[in-house]
């Protein structure tokens, strides 16, 4: 069914349901006229998918059902019927449509012990299931038994033999409190293992760190962690007080060191888009720097009195996951896009990703954002995703745990609650397998020592484990 048949069958159901003008429809009036010609009249589905069911596909609460409801996912059947009904009627739909769920959406789900792939079973293993003070962000394992993790809100952790340690590492700066900002990603030294320097990103502010109302930006330290202490604190990146911006969102941020030992990190479009297209901006960009902090010769912009001397590429709307090519060397990048347009990208110095230029998304009240998808100068993404799986961090497999999945790219996401496998080949990604999914936020994917992935989940907030059964 089109598009345009869908909206004559939601009209004709419409018209065969009147109800008197001085009578309010009631939520099963509206779910009767509105949707049941596509998802049946008892949510069993008809042309459409049922809307009774225990695993959701593009939203995972009322807020993001309510979301489609009004706005429609792009690229499908689905209209927006924001011009047909209000929010007060879409809502009473959407409650609806919930209360007759066995399972709410939002409601967490028992992690199985295991589960199918194409190629393998994977054993599930849940190794943190409480502790954390607040979102787990990060992890990145300093050997064997020893894993560091950050925490949202500010904290560093570690997770040794696969259990939390309960008292987190004391001495780190706290970061913002509010909104999507707060402490992010962490990376070691290429040279950890003789230097001990152990690097992260997060939102500073100049004040008051819990208020919005205050200056901050993203910056990004480097330390080590003796006798469970912070010490040896360094600043090696941080911008001047003018490009401090109060009500920022989207400040970033991930770590990547390339096997030159050059830190890339990035930092999201701050809530600026008129910021990501200008040079002398930060917002909106992914950076790259040497350990110490200082610019390599071969930066792109290093020598233009009007940019930011650390840049690598703009027109970044929010990069939350980078890793490197084993085998080609190119730098990766995910990237989120607006309601729509989720990007795979490759990074190559000093190119414009396009945002907000061209994009292929809307914004989150279905408004146009750009009528434009492509322009001379700009980059098309490798992939897109619309709708949004909300993706996070991305890696490269290599190991000896799954050989058939060898220089596969792994993408988490968070919106959709999955792990994507992306097969790869000379026109792009050539296939797309979600091996992993409905079991909370993925907000991080990291290979282990182990050659098994270990996922960091929101809401709830998990460490699991996931090694080959078979």
């Amino acid at each position: 069914m089109t598009r345009l048949a869908a909206l004559a069958a939601l009209l004709a159901a419409a018209l065969s349901s009147p109800v008197l003008a001085n009578d309010p429809p009631s939520a099963a009036d509206l779910y009767r006229s509105h949707c049941s010609a596509c998802h049946g009249k008892n949510l069993e589905g008809a042309q459409y998918a049922p809307l009774k069911k225990d695993q959701w596909i593009y939203a995972q609460d009322s807020r993001g059902i309510a979301r489609i409801v009004m706005y429609g996912i792009p690229e499908t059947d689905m209209i927006a019927f924001t011009e047909i009904l209000s929010k007060a009627e879409i809502q009473s739909i959407v409650d609806y449509v919930l209360a007759q769920q066995e399972v709410r959406p939002e409601e967490p789900r028992a992690i199985p012990p295991s589960v199918r792939t194409e190629d393998y079973e994977l054993r599930v293993q849940t190794l943190v299931a409480d502790g954390f003070r607040s979102s787990p962000w990060g992890i990145e394992f300093v050997d064997e038994r020893r894993a560091l993790v950050t925490e949202r809100r500010g904290g560093l952790r570690w997770m040794i033999d696969g259990a939390l340690h309960p008292t987190p590492i004391g001495g780190l700066p706290v970061p913002t409190q509010y909104g999507d900002s707060g402490m992010y990603d962490l990376a070691l030294d290429p040279d950890y293992e003789s230097n001990g320097w152990i690097y992260i990103a997060y939102v500073h502010a100049l004040g008051d760190p819990s208020t919005r109302d205050t200056p901050a930006m993203t910056r990004v330290i480097r330390g080590r962690v003796k006798d469970h202490q912070w010490v040896d604190q360094e600043t090696i990146f941080q911008l001047p007080v003018e490009l401090h911006f109060a009500r920022g969102t989207r400040w970033g941020s991930r770590l990547l060191f390339d096997r030159e030992g050059r830190l890339y990190f990035s930092i999201g479009d701050i809530g600026r888009n008129d910021d990501v297209q200008q040079l002398g901006k930060p917002a909106g960009k992914v950076y790259r720097i040497l350990p110490d902090g200082s610019i390599p010769e071969d930066n792109p912009f290093r020598n233009d009195p009007d940019a930011l001397p650390a840049l690598f590429t703009l027109g970044n709307r929010n990069v939350q996951g980078i890793d490197q090519h084993p085998v080609t060397g190119a730098i990766w990048a995910t990237e989120h896009g607006p309601m729509g347009g989720d990007e795979l990208n490759i990074l190559e110095p000093g190119r414009n990703y396009g945002w907000p230029v061209i994009t292929y998304g809307l914004n989150y009240d279905g408004s146009v954002i750009s009528e434009l998808t492509h322009k001379d100068g700009m980059e098309q993404p490798v992939k897109q995703w619309n709708p949004s799986p909300g993706v996070s961090a991305v890696q490269f497999y290599q190991g000896d745990e799954f050989p058939r999945w060898r220089n596969d790219a792994f993408v988490a996401a968070m919106r959709f609650e999955e792990v994507k496998r992306l097969e790869l080949g000379p026109s792009g990604v050539e296939r797309e397998e979600v091996v992993f999914k409905g079991y909370g936020r993925v907000r991080d994917l990291k290979l282990g020592p182990d050659g098994a992935f270990y996922l960091l989940l929101n809401n709830p907030h998990k460490v699991v484990r996931l090694s080959r059964k078979d």
